[in-house]
């Protein structure tokens, strides 16, 4: 399988479960996404250690900050290697275009896509920070913005993910976090949405976590979604 559609969450406070838990799983089937908690805690030596094993990375640590700050940061990331990295939307065009044009030249170019709203975020939590829209209409501006600076996609809820591909194109990444096997917990998500649903509505990858990661079996976890969502395994 050429473009694994499975991202999963590596969300640990240190290298050795995350480890543990890949050296259960296999490349062919899915993409890791290495956050906040585990690469301050490990840096980028973990993550030669999973690309080591044949592992593509999605580094999720939502750079935001000034433009040339931003746009360094993108630049550091690509020359780790990874296949994906990402930004807040919310620092606006400067901040988009810098960073795109910051990796444009990269040996390795990542994907670069933008953070929309977290998926933790419902409208009365817009409305404690004085954005008066609603969560639907949020995205789509943060969405095109990203595109129009030079981004190849988005994180966006699965519940934005039609609304977004309708807007934004065929070509647009969309990344969707918020992903629970039917029977699963909603753990701490407000807008969630199962494997297959969400890529009914148009979205490219799907970010799981713990239903693999926390699973008596991860790999059955994992082929049981690939297979729930029509990937022959």
């Amino acid at each position: 399988m050429s473009d694994p559609k499975i991202i999963i969450a590596l969300d640990y406070p240190e290298a050795a479960p995350a480890l543990v838990l890949v050296d259960k799983l296999q490349p062919s089937l899915c993409r890791l996404k290495v956050g906040k908690e585990l690469f301050t805690a490990t840096g980028p030596a973990l993550l030669e250690q999973l690309m080591a094993r044949g592992f593509e990375i999605f580094l999720d640590l939502k750079f935001h900050d000034i433009p040339n700050t931003t746009a360094q940061a993108c630049k550091a990331a690509a020359n780790l290697g990874v296949w994906m990295v990402n930004v807040h939307a919310l620092g606006g065009r400067k901040m988009l275009e810098a960073a795109s044009e910051a990796i444009a030249n990269s040996a390795q170019r990542p994907k670069l896509i933008a953070v929309t709203l977290l998926t933790s975020m419902a409208q009365d939590d817009l409305a404690d920070i004085g954005i008066n829209v609603t969560p639907a209409e949020m995205v789509l501006r943060l969405a095109t913005l990203a595109r129009d600076s030079g981004l190849g996609g988005v994180v966006c809820s699965a519940q934005e993910a039609a609304l977004l591909r309708k807007h934004c194109g065929t070509e647009f990444c969309l990344v969707t976090p918020g992903i629970r096997p039917a029977r699963a917990s909603l753990d701490d998500q407000s807008r969630v949405m199962t494997p297959q649903a969400a890529l009914n509505e148009g979205a490219s990858y799907l970010v799981i976590g713990r239903p693999i990661t926390q699973a008596t079996d991860p790999l059955q976890a994992l082929l049981d979604i690939n297979r729930e969502i029509g990937v022959q395994v």
